[in-house]
């Protein structure tokens, strides 16, 4: 079974590529998977294994 997340992530903040990459990593080491990033919108989905 799959498990889901949403984050929300603000746009043209000073350093803000370098936070959203830490972010990413950081769930990335808990086992989450980005599925998708919206164009028009400031949603990123993650997904990972429920019973991990």
């Amino acid at each position: 079974m799959k498990e889901y997340k949403v984050i929300s992530w603000k746009i043209g903040l000073s350093g803000n590529n370098q936070k959203l990459e830490d972010t990413l990593n950081s769930f990335a080491k808990k086992g989450w998977k980005v599925i998708n990033i919206a164009e028009q919108s400031t949603r990123i989905i993650l997904e990972r294994d429920k019973n991990r």
